[in-house]
């Protein structure tokens, strides 16, 4: 089955909430790489880059606030030097 070069994905951050609260963003980052790797089936020999802009939006509002859900464009190259690429979803 031939997996799709561009997908969507909307990541709830529900469970950030669930530790203490000068680890939420921490915490959200690593949710983050957790579901693309799950729904992308990223590989342990495959890189994943995350945007500084995605970084960003998670530490806005600070380590505290992070938000509850964020939109991500996820990208699978077929260059070897980052082949799953993610970013922020315009609106």
């Amino acid at each position: 089955m031939v997996r799709p070069n561009e997908s969507e994905l909307v990541v709830p951050l529900r469970h950030a909430w669930n530790i203490t609260r000068f680890k939420r963003a921490p915490r959200a980052m690593q949710i983050i790489r957790e579901q693309v790797i799950r729904h992308l089936k990223v590989r342990e020999d495959e890189e994943l880059y995350i945007d500084p802009e995605v970084n960003e939006h998670i530490w806005k509002r600070g380590i505290e606030n992070p938000p509850r859900k964020v939109r991500l464009l996820c990208i699978r190259h077929d260059e070897p030097d980052f082949p799953v690429e993610v970013k922020l979803m315009k609106e």
